[in-house]
């Protein structure tokens, strides 16, 4: 399992009773996980302190209850390379649970990082596309280890929200496209134009709909969307990244999936695992997902 262990202003403090218990920054909350299904003690005190706290609904969805929590905050997050200011995310409370970023996906960062900065100090100019691209955490990573990246979301509103985080995180202008744009549909028109990128990475939602109405059920769309974003790589790629959230697109799907449409064209090899957080003071790790990795060489 690959985990993200280099936080310093975020940590699964607990788990049980399908909640885990976070803090992030200076702010402790609690939020549901379907994959907490064991029971808690409650005994950390920081299920007493909490800032707010997310209550699922029996029918679908929930409400958040805020204690004391503001609308908005940010923590900082260091990349491995000691030499790149630290990224600085702004987080807020919003529609299920969610707060603007899922911390397990350091570990992700932290990997493309050192591939694209080993690219950039052989002299090589690196172009990234990050498709579904949510709040730009990826995106801040790429864009501050060097690469040129397009940051690609079909919702508004989070593209400027990656905006804002990527300009808290001192990215230069220049080396960001931002984009408001169905996933698919985009990927389609860059091959027509003949674009390529070094380094592709993509975080499918297990639903969805695009700008336009059109609706995206992960488990139908899924292959096709990694055959097309494939033929996007470049002459002398780097790797292909997609990660996923659903239950059925585990570890050795992704896998065969990037062999079978990548590896038998290209060669290179692939890796896939799930994504962990690990638990604090604690031998435990939660699993957050799963990431497929297809590296060239």
């Amino acid at each position: 399992m690959w985990t993200a262990d280099n936080w310093k202003e975020y940590t699964l403090l607990d788990t049980g009773d399908g909640e885990k218990l976070e803090r992030w920054g200076r702010f402790i909350l609690v939020r549901p996980d379907p994959q907490v299904i064991w029971p808690s003690d409650h005994k950390h005190p920081g299920w007493k302190k909490k800032n707010a706290h997310y209550h699922r609904s029996s029918k679908g969805g929930g409400e958040w209850e805020f204690i004391d929590l503001p609308k908005e905050w940010s923590i900082s997050y260091a990349l491995p390379d000691k030499d790149i200011p630290e990224l600085k995310f702004n987080l807020k409370p919003f529609a299920f649970k969610h707060t603007g970023l899922f911390p397990e996906q350091a570990a992700n960062w932290d990997w493309m990082s050192e591939k694209v900065i080993e690219a950039v100090k052989s002299g090589r100019q690196v172009k990234a596309l990050n498709l579904f691209a949510y709040t730009g955490g990826a995106t801040c990573a790429l864009a501050a280890s060097g690469a040129h990246v397009t940051h690609v979301d079909a919702a508004k509103g989070m593209v400027g929200w990656a905006k804002e985080n990527a300009a808290s995180s001192g990215i230069p202008a220049e080396r960001t496209r931002w984009l408001v744009d169905d996933c698919l549909k985009f990927v389609e028109r860059e091959a027509r134009r003949g674009n390529r990128y070094d380094a592709i990475l993509m975080d499918p939602p297990s639903y969805g709909r695009g700008p336009g109405g059109e609706v995206w059920k992960l488990e139908e769309c899924v292959y096709k969307l990694i055959v097309e974003a494939a033929a996007l790589l470049s002459d002398e790629p780097l790797f292909f990244l997609i990660n996923s959230y659903t239950t059925g697109l585990q570890p050795a799907v992704l896998k065969y999936m990037l062999i079978k449409v990548i590896c038998e064209k290209r060669g290179g090899r692939v890796e896939a695992d799930e994504l962990g957080l690990k638990l604090e003071n604690d031998r435990y790790v939660l699993p957050c997902g799963a990431t497929g990795r297809w590296i060239a060489g």
